[in-house]
């Protein structure tokens, strides 16, 4: 009887596992999107690492609308992987494609992603 109600007395799991906020992809939102399945868990990043190098080089050479544009679709496939940081400053170079802080705030979390994607496929 006492390991009926052990069992009754667990802590509830439901919740499941918490994102991974703290590192510059949300492997845990990743591994969901991609089912657990590890090989294509890092196809899908150098996808991701291959489009965010391409819209950097175009940030550099729009401006206004076009690198609103450009900065939208940044930001959805940011979060598609689980990229919040990318995410979040295209999402602000988006609201104020001028801002030249927003801009380099881009650049640092897209770097920072690359290099975090580097260090998973080797």
């Amino acid at each position: 009887m006492a390991a009926l109600n052990i069992a009754f007395e667990a802590p509830d799991n439901a919740g499941g596992m918490c994102p991974s906020k703290e590192r510059p992809i949300d492997m845990v939102h990743l591994g969901r999107q991609t089912m657990g399945d590890k090989a294509l868990e890092l196809e899908v990043l150098q996808m991701f690492a291959r489009q965010a190098r391409e819209s950097m080089k175009e940030l550099a050479g729009s401006q206004g609308a076009a690198r609103a544009a450009v900065a939208h679709r940044l930001k959805g496939s940011a979060q598609s992987v689980g990229a919040d940081a990318v995410s979040k400053a295209a999402g602000a170079l988006e609201d104020d494609p001028a801002d030249a802080a927003a801009l380099a705030a881009v650049t640092a979390a897209v770097v920072e992603a690359e290099n975090f994607i580097l260090k998973l496929c080797r």
